[in-house]
Formats: C-alpha cells, structure tokens, sequence
C-alpha cells in the first residue's frame, strides 16, 4: 500500500499561459482566460502565478481518495456494478449558485497528497478498474490529469472525467488519450444562464462533448434540473435534441434538485422529472433518473425488443439480459463494456 502524506504541496508548471508585462500572466486552460497577478491565484483557485509564471499550485492534492461504485460517477453503461478509485482537487472553474458540492469547490478544505505514481498504484487495488477524477472539477487539475492518467494506464486500469467540460479546444485534444469514458455535467441549454448565472461557457460545454465523442470515448451527460432555473421543457427538449443528433445511444441522466449553496428554491417536482424522463426516452432509450427513487427508471433495457439489460437499486448494477456483449432476447449488440 502506498505512502499517502497529509499536506504535502508540491506546484508544478503549468501548460497553456502566455507571460505579459509587469509579470502578469494569462491562463489559456479554459474560456477565462485568467489574467493573474504575483501572488494570485485564477477564479479556479488551483492555478497561480509565482514571480511571473503559471503554476498548477494544487497538483497531486486531493480532498478524497475512495473506492465507489462506477454508477456512483454516475456512468451506467461502463462497466456496470465494478468500482473505481476516486480522487478529486480543491476549486472549479463555475460558479454555480445551486452547486451540490459548494463545500469543497467554493472553499479549501483539508488535502492529501497523491503522487501520479501513487494514484496509479491505488487505481489497480481493491478491485478498482482505475481512476475516476470526480468530486469537484478535474480539468482545473489539467497537469495532474495527464500524469496520473499515464500511470493508470501503464497499471492496465481506466481513466473516467466526471466534469463540468468546461476547458478550450486545444488542451482537451492533449487530455483525449488518457481519457476513457466521461460523465459530463450539462447544466442548461441556455447562453445566457451559463454567462450570467453560471459564470460559464455553454459553447465550451458542447464543444467538449462532441470532441469526447467522435474521439469514441464512452460519454454520459447529466443534467440537475433546478427549480425556475433550466426546468422549462423547451430546454430539457433542446438538450435532448442536441444529444440524439449527435449519438442517441449516449445515457442522459436526469437528476433531482435540492436547495443547497446560495440557491434556496424548492426541490424539483418529481413530477416534472418524471414527465421529462418520457420525454427523453422518445429519442435517448438510454435515460435514466437520479437523486430519488423510482428503481425502474435506473434500469437499461434494449432500445430495440425493451429486454431488461441491467437491473438497478441505488448503485448496486445487475446484467440480467446480457451475454457477450449481446442482447439475450434479439441478439442486438449493447455497445458498451460489461
């Protein structure tokens, strides 16, 4: 078992930044593009400026090591009912008001220090089947993210990116060979609610999946419906819409709000999520609902014969209705690891 130390920081330089004058830097990770005094740090909070260049302050600094199910990423058609080590930094790179875990991505808490050599031992015990970078927001981590990810790749295991796909064009290109399957947080369809609310870039969002996607990386796409937020059924069908054209086989879980953070509305109806769910189902046969019971609506079934693929009860998975790789009613292929 490797040595895990409590606060041990260790900065590392960072990738994509441009130096201007009087030691001022420019972060080129995402759609920011932070310009950070010395001394400071960018509105992730992970990458800073030290005497005129730009670090990655929080790399190997995780706030959680755990071993959880795959489907508690979520990601329910990969792998179902293995587990995967999970580790996560400090910070993000939104704002979001309703956010589920303002504890650790609007504040420092306490870290553990996990070098990618450690994180690549820990992705191959306790039965995991590798890495997922969950928690807050992995991208900000970008340094880490490719290092870790070549350890656990020389241990045989999987790299998983539980993400808001908030990050430009050129670094997602370089972070695409470690990656193997992604769950990405679809907030809202709406420009203006990630500009405004959000602090965010729907553009950047879309662009990141659809990358993730025809490079054949397994992608799940969540959306929190927020109470008087994105719950409107013209948004739900644009986001449903734009999924189905660009691979109806892709799972969209649909998850339950509650007031958390500086968002204090109601809990969504679960019968809003419930219509939304039908809704959903015309065009993506892979659509599940979370954050409250409904156990028929976490299973898999065949788009094609509606066979029972997996039986869900929280996030414990059973295949039923597979067998290599195909469907035992129809013979159709499932199109994702068992």
């Amino acid at each position: 078992m490797c040595k895990i130390h409590k606060e041990k920081k260790l900065k590392k330089i960072a990738k994509y930044w441009e130096q201007n004058e009087n030691q001022l830097v420019t972060c080129n990770l995402c759609f920011h593009h932070c310009k950070i005094k010395p001394g400071q740090r960018g509105l992730c909070n992970v990458r800073g400026n030290e005497q005129g260049k730009l670090y990655n302050m929080e790399f190997g600094e995780t706030i959680s090591i755990s071993v959880d199910p795959i489907e508690k990423k979520p990601l329910f058609h990969f792998f179902p009912d293995s587990v995967i080590t999970s580790i996560g930094p400090n910070g993000c790179n939104l704002d979001c008001p309703f956010c589920q875990n303002s504890e650790i991505s609007q504040q420092k808490s306490p870290t553990y220090f996990l070098s990618p050599e450690q994180a690549g031992e820990l992705s191959a015990q306790n039965n995991s089947i590798g890495l997922a970078y969950t928690y807050t927001e992995p991208l900000i981590w970008f340094e880490y993210l490719l290092e870790a990810g070549e350890k656990v790749r020389e241990r045989g295991g999987y790299n998983v990116l539980v993400s808001n796909g908030t990050i430009n064009p050129e670094p997602l290109k370089e972070l695409l060979p470690v990656i193997d399957a992604a769950n990405i947080d679809l907030k809202s369809f709406s420009s203006k609610t990630y500009k405004e609310i959000l602090k965010g870039d729907l553009d950047s969002v879309l662009n990141t999946i659809t990358t993730l996607v025809e490079n054949n990386i397994h992608v799940e796409i969540t959306t929190l419906i927020v109470t008087g937020l994105n719950d409107s059924e013209s948004e739900i069908e644009d986001i449903i819409n734009f999924l189905a054209e660009l691979n109806p086989e892709i799972p969209y879980h649909l998850s339950r709000y509650f007031p958390h953070y500086k968002y204090q509305q109601r809990p969504t109806d679960t019968n809003l999520i419930l219509s939304y769910y039908e809704l959903a189902k015309q065009k993506l046969p892979h659509t599940f609902i979370g954050n409250f019971f409904h156990s028929d609506k976490e299973n898999s079934y065949c788009p094609d014969c509606k066979h029972l693929w997996i039986k869900r009860s929280g996030f414990h998975s059973e295949v039923v209705g597979i067998e290599n790789g195909l469907c035992l009613k129809c013979k159709r292929e499932v199109g994702f690891p068992i």
